[in-house]
Order: C-alpha cells, then structure tokens, then sequence
C-alpha cells in the first residue's frame, strides 16, 4: 500500500456493531478520510466488513500486522474494553495516533501506563466520547459558561436499558464488561467536563448479577469543588436517559444525552425556575 494523497488514512482494529452502525456511516461521508486497513477477530469476518463497507481497505485478522501498515494515521479501536489498552500501547509504540472506543482502559493501573507511553511518545490519545463534538452538548457547555443558569451546583442523570444476553461481551466480567464501564462512563466523563473539574471524593453503590457477575446497576455521587453529581446506570432497567444540569438561576435538561438519533434535530431544555408548571422553560435547538 502507497500513500497517493492528502485524505487521513484510518485503520480500524474491531469492526463490530459499534464501528459499523455508529461511526462509519460518518467515515464514508467524510471527503478526507479514508479506511485503508481492517482487522477483526477472524480474517473472514474483516473481509466481509471490507467488501460491505469499505471496499478499497485491506482486511487482516491480526491487528498487530495492521499496526505496521506504514501509511496509517490513525488507529480506531473499536475493540471489547479489555483489549483496548493492549491495542492503544502497540498503537503508539508504533507511532500511530490512537482514537478509541470508551472506556480506555478498564484499571487504574492500565490508565497510568497509558498515559506514561503517551507522554513518552508524544502521541495522541482521543478516548471517543461523542459528546465533545455533538451540538447539544457544545451548546449546553456554551450556556453554563455564559452563565445563563446562574453558577452550576448540581448534575444529575440516568443512563439506562435492558440486556440479559449472556453472549453479549458488556455481561462477561473478563472483557470488561458491566454497567459502569458501559454507561456509566458517561455521567462520570460529562459531569467532568461541564464542571470544569475534577472530583475529590466519590461514593458508589453497586447491585451485581447474579449469573454474570457484572454489575447491572450502579448509582454513584460524586463531589466536585463547585458541586454534586450524582447518575444511576443500568443494563437491567427500561431504556432511558436523561441529563440535567441545575444551577443557581436555572436548568438545562437533556431528553436524549447520549444517543441522540441523526435523523432529527437536538435540542436541549433550558427553564429559568419561574414556576413548576414550565412557563419559563425555553426550547434551544
């Protein structure tokens, strides 16, 4: 493979359902990207990825040998959690820049050496969080600092749905799977980000699955210098989520945070307290 222009050149390591049904739609509309190699769990399953979706890429069953492609840019990862930090290592050792499914890394331990190759290799790590670029959230962050709900103190959240599937990888412990690192990543990423800060203490309780030995709901509190936080996550509960962000003159309130549909407008709830029946609730799209 040869480098015959200017476009982004991008290798996917795990082509599964999120890849295929939340991030490549985007990729293929993108002019200056473009997919050069995929490598998934068996050869033929990346080279049905290829000819389905990107029919110029390479497929290849071992992303090691994906990593020595000279002419990648980028390595997506879209692998179950607990390869992700095994992968991103060999990324940047490689001199590859790293965009990789949530959550990074599944230990504390993996976070720091993580960080200390990056530091060392002056990579790029990106940890794929939609929020950072979808509107609905750039404005929501616009708006708290803008002050146009006063001084934020209080976020609050639900992030939930329904599966008992004992093939599917987020109820098997080992590959990382279990409400938290799933959904609950979320609330916790976000509430960081709209705080501008980081927590100093946390509390958590945590309900776990008998059979699978995930935890299938967890609540947790977090305190910030400047507030509270405080979301339950659930793979075991009706399919929900919610945001809301409360400060000292008002409220944003997010109907759909996390999974917004493409196919129709976002807009966020901003009520400025006047009365409970909602008359100072403006729509912002």
């Amino acid at each position: 493979m040869s480098r015959t222009n200017n476009k982004l050149r991008i290798g996917i390591v795990g082509a599964g359902a999120i890849v295929r049904d939340r991030h490549l739609p985007g990729l293929k509309k993108h002019p200056e990207v473009e997919i050069v190699a995929v490598s998934n769990s068996t050869y033929e399953s990346a080279e049905k990825f290829c000819q389905e979706n990107a029919p110029h890429a390479t497929p290849m069953a071992n992303w090691a040998d994906l990593l020595s492609v000279p002419e990648l840019d980028i390595i997506w990862i879209g692998t179950p959690p607990y390869m992700h930090s095994a992968v991103t290592v060999s990324a940047l050792e490689a001199g590859k820049h790293v965009l990789c499914e949530k959550p990074l890394s599944v230990t504390v331990a993996e976070a720091k050496s993580l960080l200390a190759v990056q530091e060392r290799t002056g990579v790029i790590i990106a940890e794929d969080f939609m929020v950072h670029g979808h509107p609905q959230w750039l404005r929501a962050h616009d708006l708290i600092g803008e002050g146009r709900i006063g001084n934020l103190r209080s976020i609050q959240g639900v992030f939930s749905y329904f599966n008992t599937d004992p093939a599917n990888i987020r109820n098997v412990p080992e590959y990382g799977g279990g409400s938290l690192m799933d959904i609950g990543c979320y609330p916790i990423h976000t509430s960081r980000w709209m705080f501008g800060e980081e927590p100093v203490r946390v509390m958590g309780l945590f309900d776990r699955d008998p059979q699978f030995k995930v935890d299938r709901l967890t609540s947790a509190m977090l305190e910030f210098p400047s507030g509270h936080a405080v979301f339950t996550c659930s793979m075991q509960l009706v399919y929900h989520q919610q945001m809301q962000l409360l400060g000292t003159r008002g409220r944003i309130e997010m109907a759909m945070p996390f999974t917004p549909p493409p196919d129709r407008p976002s807009h966020i709830l901003i009520d400025d307290g006047r009365d409970l029946a909602g008359s100072g609730i403006v729509l912002n799209l």
